[in-house]
């Protein structure tokens, strides 16, 4: 396999390919202090996929026997293990996936001279029956046909290289029948419900899938994938200011473990993006350590260095992000929507989300071939009851925080609204979407993403519990060009509720004449404009987050404001909050300004309108120089104009700063 690119690597080992060969070596020196256990580890042993094929790897470059004798010791002790996989599916799942793809590459670039080559092809062969098997006895259920997540990536992809190896057919075009339906069905706009953390875990796998289709078939897919054409726009997006962590939606183990250079530079090779060469730069340069010791994905970066060396080109010059890429995007098939007030390390940065459970795309096929074919595909564990909840960081530090990991997921760890103390309907559980009605969907409207500016609006009414009797639940979050967020939540229901607003952070919250989130180098104002009563709340979150290891668990506390508006039918909460400097902080400016017609906020330097329950704006400024938003659908964010002349229309916002006006 990749029988032209080693010719390639091997002759620039000591010059273009310096920096990956140093990688590579340094990583198989790491495998021999290293002793492989020779009985089967209550954990996960995906490991060893990778260390064979690193090991081989630099055999193969070099020829050097320590390696192919390093080599036989780790690949003896997987033969050894009658079972790949042991307290969860064993044979059947993430194990047998990973091991497959990484002894199956070992066995081609060892050789038939290998001295456990002939053990090795039957353990090969054993293994990759048990798991075609049970993809074929499992279809429409699990990840045999989840298309949508990463245990059907790696299973398929695994299987995929064992196929090719041994040259077992059925195998092979059973996985390209998967993948070829896997790219059609993911989202064209490359966004993961799953979250970054397993965006880096799984989309590694779409990679090394399409890779080794090119290599072995010369099919080249890549065009035909929408997604992963799109996705890496998705992930820098996702990045906190600084580029180290990442913002934390879905299941995330913890805000470090969301970059692969090895993934950065396939990426950054298929199709040409500059930054995503750059931003595998900085991660190799600046942040690979921190992010190999500090992660909580297992095998984790440092076993990727065989992927680095071959996906590697260095004719693709790197551009930072701050040269072209925008200040705020919006990734419809999740409902996401960012914005950051710039590209350096101590920007502001906000990040806003709801869809459907999966994604649109997920949530609309799944159903469907659920319904035709009587399967269950959609398997969206990962994806949070997070619709309307957003994440705030500025100045290098997290400040309204999501809850990271968890196996038992409620909309009360996140930033949202309880209604008489209920989150969202047949929560509190791991896959909260499994079964429920397909009417129960989360819509983001009115969305405007450009220029550091965002506008959204979350509809999350139909999330409730139906008893409730919640006919109206609409939190729309403006995000100004200074860093300033304002929260506009309307609510109704069908008879008189409590309303409770909830605010995560990772430190105690100060209440005082004012209320602060703080952290490190940064604080936030925050000034709730509606008659509430606040308290506050700590919110303990926990979670075993991989079936392999059960043992394992995460713990996380969040501190929480709690501020509840008091019984009644209805009730609009008009929330602020302004992000400063904790060592030298500036003064709270949020006021709320007397409007006719609508709800108005002035920060001094910048005014955000927004409008009544009827659309209605109605301010009574007569020199308001503003950034107009009109009512549109989603799909058509951004575009069209509005008259200058705002006084009485129906509008969605109006955000006025000292130098700009945009009319759109």
């Amino acid at each position: 396999m990749y029988e032209q690119r080693l010719d390639v690597l091997r002759a620039g080992l000591d010059s273009r390919y310096a920096a990956q060969w140093k990688r590579l070596r340094e990583q198989c020196d790491w495998y021999r202090t290293q002793t492989p256990p020779t009985e089967h580890p209550s954990a996960s042993i995906t490991y060893f996929g990778p260390a064979a094929a690193n090991l081989a790897l630099a055999y193969r470059l070099t020829g050097n026997e320590g390696y192919r004798s390093e080599a036989a010791r780790w690949i003896s002790a997987a033969i050894g293990f009658p079972h790949w996989g042991k307290a969860h599916m064993p044979d059947h799942d993430l194990d047998a996936g990973w091991l497959l793809h990484g002894l199956s590459l070992a066995s081609v670039w060892l050789g038939d001279d290998f001295e456990l080559a002939k053990e090795l092809r039957a353990k090969l062969e054993l293994q990759g029956s048990r798991l075609y098997e049970f993809a074929v006895e499992s279809e429409g259920t699990w990840w045999s046909s989840s298309y949508w997540q990463n245990h059907n990536w790696i299973c398929y992809a695994g299987l995929a290289t064992a196929g090719y190896a041994l040259q077992r057919p059925e195998w092979t075009e059973r996985a390209k029948a998967n993948f070829a339906t896997v790219i059609e069905v993911l989202p064209g706009d490359g966004s993961d419900m799953e979250g970054v953390v397993y965006w880096r875990y799984g989309v590694p796998w779409l990679a090394t899938y399409l890779d080794l289709l090119q290599d072995q078939e010369e099919l080249d897919w890549w065009d035909r994938c929408a997604f992963l054409k799109n996705t890496f726009s998705y992930r820098l997006q996702q990045c906190a200011p600084g580029f180290e962590e990442n913002i934390d939606h879905g299941d995330c183990h913890d805000r470090r473990s969301g970059h692969s250079v090895a993934l950065y530079r396939k990426l950054a090779v298929a199709y040409r993006i500059g930054e995503a060469q750059w931003l595998a730069d900085q991660v190799a340069e600046r942040f690979f350590w921190r992010e190999a010791y500090a992660s909580g994905v297992k095998p984790g970066v440092m076993p990727e260095a065989y992927l680095e060396m071959l996906w590697y080109d260095d004719t693709l010059p790197s551009i930072a992000p701050a040269e072209r890429t925008p200040l705020s995007a919006y990734f419809p098939d999740l409902g996401l929507v960012t914005a950051r007030t710039g590209w350096d390390d101590d920007a502001t940065m906000v990040s806003f989300k709801a869809s459907p459970g999966g994604g649109h795309q997920a949530w609309e096929l799944s159903h469907r071939l659920d319904r035709e074919r009587g399967w269950d595909t959609l398997s969206a564990g990962h994806h949070h009851p997070d619709a309307g909840s957003f994440v705030l960081t500025s100045r290098g530090v997290f400040l309204a925080v999501d809850e990271g990991y968890s196996n038992r997921k409620r909309a009360g760890d996140h930033n949202l609204i309880l209604v008489d103390g209920f989150g969202y309907a047949d929560e509190d559980r791991y896959h909260v979407y499994k079964g429920i009605p397909y009417e129960r969907q989360a819509r983001m409207v009115d969305v405007y993403a450009a220029d550091g500016v965002a506008h959204a609006t979350a509809q999350l009414a139909a999330m409730y519990p139906a008893e409730l009797g919640i006919t109206r639940l609409d939190r729309t979050l403006v995000f100004t060009p200074g860093g300033r967020v304002v929260l506009l939540d309307r609510c109704e229901a069908e008879a008189p509720r409590d309303w409770t607003l909830l605010l995560h952070a990772d430190w105690p919250i100060e209440y005082g004449a004012e209320i602060a989130l703080r952290s490190g180098s940064a604080q936030a104002w925050v000034r709730l404009h509606s008659p509430v009563s606040v308290e506050p709340a700590i919110t303990e979150v926990e979670a075993n987050p991989t079936s392999s290891t059960p043992s394992l668990r995460l713990t996380r506390t969040m501190h929480t404001l709690r501020a509840t508006a008091p019984q009644s039918k209805a009730v609009t909460l008009l929330t602020t909050i302004e992000p400063t400097s904790s060592l030298h902080p500036s003064p709270p400016s949020a006021r709320r300004l007397p409007v006719r017609h609508g709800h108005g906020i002035t920060f001094g330097d910048e005014t955000v309108l927004l409008p009544d329950g009827d659309g209605l704006i109605d301010a009574g400024v007569a020199d308001l120089q503003a950034i107009t938003i009109a009512a549109k659908p989603a799909a058509q964010a951004g575009a069209g104009s509005a008259p200058d002349d705002c006084d009485g229309l129906q509008i969605r916002a109006i955000i006025q700063t000292p130098t700009t006006r945009i009319t759109l």
